[in-house]
């Protein structure tokens, strides 16, 4: 007598039905990343405003990273003090990733 045990199940019949809307999760998901792509160029102002070792591979990669994620906004200001263009030139993407990525979190969490 052979006696195959049945699979385990959480009592949920669809991965969309444990206590909150995939339109939720989606808008968490949406909202974090905007978070990261932020604190990825936060970062890179505050190292390269420390004077972090270029040389260093954690700083390459942040460094790598925000090139990456403000690589649409490079060259906007074009003042003559550095770090103020710096700042503003890595800033703004940080601010807008912040505020479309809430925006539409926001939004998906209302509707």
């Amino acid at each position: 007598m052979s006696h195959t045990p049945e699979p385990m199940t959480t009592g949920h019949a669809h991965p969309d039905t444990r206590g909150e809307p995939a339109s939720k999760r989606t808008a968490l998901i949406i909202h974090t990343i905007a978070d990261i792509a932020a604190a990825f160029l936060g970062l890179w102002i505050l190292l390269h405003l420390l004077g972090a070792n270029q040389a260093n591979v954690f700083v390459q990669f942040v460094e790598g990273m925000a090139n990456w994620l403000a690589g649409w906004s490079q060259d906007i200001f074009t003042m003559e003090n550095e770090q103020v263009r710096f700042v503003l030139n890595y800033g703004l993407p940080a601010l807008v990733y912040l505020f479309i990525g809430h925006g539409i979190a926001a939004k998906m969490r209302r509707g």
